[in-house]
């Protein structure tokens, strides 16, 4: 049986909430598909007016803007992806199993599984998260964009993962900033993997085991150390 999820979207992200119609559902759909394809500098709502049968127009009266629309579906795959480390990890009472089970969601690409949404494909936001993810804040606006609480989602599955750090090790000084690292090079190796090999030592191997390998000694060599000198 697989579980449904609805993810409740900050409503300064959109004029109107594409969830409430079906031309709004097919916006986030195909824009997705389409930023994927082409990439975001070369995305425009012109071009997805074609996509969808309707016109640009009418794509403007759900997003300001295509950064506005990037964030939106960035910050649902946060949202989402906070959510499956949640179900993922939640009847695990090992933090260190808990950590590792974490690792490799970070890490994998996503595949069939029991947490899904209709809304939005799992496997496309996570390919528009490697690809696209930092444009989301990487921007003059980022400070007030985070006022507006847009960022949030990233925010609070950060803190989840840093969490899990301070269960392993409450003495370790830097749990959020470990996640958040945690999470950026997740997402950045394989990027540099597939597209930029010799900033990694991926480059033979083009397999994501060894980025979970990476990630793991680079975590537990951090929390293990300080631990052990706390002890």
């Amino acid at each position: 049986m697989k579980l449904d999820i609805r993810i409740k979207m900050n409503e300064k992200l959109f004029l109107r909430n594409p969830e409430e119609s079906v031309l709004g559902k097919k916006i986030v759909q195909q824009g997705l598909l389409l930023i994927n394809k082409i990439g975001f500098e070369e995305f425009t709502f012109k071009k997805l007016a074609i996509e969808v049968l309707s016109t640009e127009a009418s794509i403007y009266r759900y997003f300001e803007n295509k950064h506005r629309f990037l964030i939106y579906l960035i910050t649902w795959y946060w949202s989402y992806l906070e959510y499956k480390v949640y179900f993922s990890t939640n009847n695990i009472s090992n933090p260190e199993i808990k950590l590792k089970s974490i690792v490799k969601i970070l890490v994998e690409e996503p595949k069939n599984n029991d947490i899904h949404s209709e809304f939005i494909s799992e496997n496309e936001a996570y390919k528009l998260a490697m690809w696209e993810g930092s444009k989301a804040y990487l921007t003059r606006n980022v400070s007030k964009d985070n006022k507006d609480s847009l960022f949030k989602p990233y925010k609070d599955l950060c803190g989840r993962i840093a969490n899990v750090i301070q269960e392993y090790n409450p003495k370790y000084p830097f749990p959020h900033s470990l996640a958040s690292t945690m999470l950026e090079m997740a997402h950045a190796q394989r990027f540099f993997m597939q597209n930029l090999p010799s900033l990694t030592d991926f480059n033979e191997s083009k397999n994501e085991d060894v980025i979970i390998i990476f990630l793991e000694s680079l975590l537990f060599s951090a929390i293990k150390t300080n631990k052990q000198d706390n002890e």
